[in-house]
């Protein structure tokens, strides 16, 4: 007899759609599990045995066979348990056929017969929906994550029993009703604030630049200069983001099993500051079964990466494709994964080993090889990728001591938003809408200069030897800064200041 159950298995960020067909049929009491299983779900037959056992259930002594298909994709994980509990469940009478077509199944099964959350719910919900299925059966849990998904009936369950009685019309069940877009906006006000930030105003005008047009930037400078107090604060300058952009964060920390149960979204920026000495996996994504790294655990936020050359190299060097393409794909022998990777980067440096090279108050101890040493761990390529490089210097007493009151991060919040509201009726069909990921196309169409300003570039270039990359990097700065200052027009003013960001172009012996 065969009994064909429906579930899901995660891709990347997105579901793909599981027969899990059950066949009983006569000889020695045997369980195979076929179509490309990894080891936790060749282990389910242990657990289903277990508590269909200790729920009261008959477990068929038979020769049992478990197929998921398609045979050619990889299935990972226990969220397979339940599918093929219920599965076995049908085959012994205690539930039709006809009951099991219309749901998606998933939830691992513990020996008592209780069902554990997964991962992975959002994408099954959303696969759910947009596949035409009645509902979905998750565990109780995973009921609220589920729920973001509109106009799918979400079953959260607690036990093997009460997935039984639900398919026999002898129980329903009602998820917590939940509004996505209530939550998405209840959002707690930052902690951190600019105006804590005394003096450093010309690194505070880059990182609003920054903020504007989403570029990326790396720092450079002394021990104690504060570049790490700017970077934590980028977030509380960076504009709302919408829903969309939420839900997409939040499939990745779905998938990723980081997605917090009380809040159901990801309701802010991600701000991820990993340790230097995370692994090439840990940063870009991978492993044996491939998972999303730190880079895309930062999509639509920020990725900040203190002490950037202490960095392993072939970590750093990971990040050239996807600061270009706002995508990691990790292939494995048996499967390739795509993850979303659109991030701002932000990295912070020291000059030399010691950290005192150029400056006007301590004097450096390394040595003109070790610092050439030091500084040639960030490759050129990478650096090419980054739009803006500034040097935060030390500050004198008088910078600390001053009673100035900056400014707060809301009023230059204020300022980029409204630089984004430009860009976003400018590049109708860039997503997402900012200067940083304007294409050779749109810089041709909106970044045109004026003769002073090729004058301008062209000394810059032939003095620095700037490549291709950094010449239209410097011209997406320069149409940021134009967008600040609302102007339609890019300026000669605008091109000198972005020229001046470039300072590691200069800088590294």
């Amino acid at each position: 007899m065969i009994i064909k159950v429906f579930s899901c298995t995660t891709i990347g960020i997105e579901s793909c759609l599981i027969d899990v067909e059950v066949d009983v049929s006569p000889g020695l009491p045997q369980f195979f599990t076929v179509g490309l299983p990894d080891v936790a779900v060749k282990e389910s037959k242990d657990r289903i045995r277990a508590a269909m056992k200790n729920s009261g259930y008959g477990y068929p002594r038979h020769h049992i066979t478990v197929n998921l298909a398609p045979a050619d994709v990889r299935k990972e994980g226990t969220a397979f348990d339940l599918p093929i509990a219920v599965g076995l469940a049908a085959t012994e009478g205690l539930i039709s056929q006809e009951a099991l077509q219309e749901y998606i199944i998933m939830g691992e099964l513990s020996l008592d017969g209780r069902v554990k959350a997964v991962q992975g719910v959002l994408p099954a919900a959303f696969l759910a929906r947009e596949a035409g299925y009645k509902g979905i059966i998750v565990p109780h849990e995973n009921a609220l994550e589920a729920n973001m998904v509109k106009e799918v009936n979400v079953i959260p369950v607690k036990n093997l029993p009460e997935v039984i009685a639900f398919f026999r019309g002898e129980q329903l069940f009602t998820a917590p009703q939940i509004n996505p877009e209530e939550l998405f906006h209840h959002n707690p006000s930052p902690a951190l604030d600019f105006s804590e930030i005394r003096g450093q105003e010309q690194a505070k005008r880059a990182f609003e630049i920054a903020a504007a047009g989403m570029h990326n930037l790396i720092m450079i400078g002394p021990p104690g200069a504060g570049k790490t107090m700017l970077a934590q604060r980028m977030p509380t300058i960076l504009p709302e983001w919408t829903f969309q952009e939420a839900i997409e964060t939040t499939k990745i920390y779905s998938v990723a099993g980081l997605l917090d149960k009380e809040q159901m979204i990801v309701r802010s920026r991600p701000f991820r500051s990993p340790h230097h000495t995370i692994s090439d996996a840990g940063l870009v994504g991978g492993g044996h079964i491939p998972r999303p790294g730190e880079i895309s655990l930062a999509h639509h936020g920020i990725l900040f990466l203190d002490e950037f050359p202490e960095f392993k190299k072939n970590a750093l060097e990971a990040l050239r494709q996807p600061l270009e393409n706002g995508v990691i794909t990790i292939s494995r022998s048996s499967s390739t994964a795509t993850y979303p990777a659109r991030f701002m980067l932000l990295g912070a440096m020291n000059p030399c080993p010691c950290g005192y090279y150029g400056d006007t108050q301590r004097s450096c101890r390394c040595s003109m090889m070790q610092i050439r040493q030091y500084q040639s761990k960030i490759s050129g390529p990478l650096l090419d990728r980054i739009d803006i490089h500034i040097e935060i210097p030390s500050l004198r007493y008088r910078d600390l001591t001053s009673r100035t009151e900056a400014e707060s991060s809301q009023q230059i919040r204020e300022r980029v938003k409204r630089a984004r509201l430009i860009q976003a009726k400018r590049l109708t069909e860039v997503y997402p809408p900012v200067n940083a990921q304007m294409s050779s196309q749109d810089i041709q169409k909106f970044c045109a200069i004026d003769e002073g300003s090729h004058k301008l570039l062209e000394m810059a270039v032939d003095k620095l030897g700037m490549s291709a990359r950094t010449f239209t990097r410097i011209l997406k700065i320069a149409r940021t800064i134009a967008d600040l200052d609302g102007e339609e027009n890019i300026r000669s003013g605008h091109v000198a200041e972005a020229v001046q960001y470039r300072n590691l172009d200069r800088r590294i012996i």
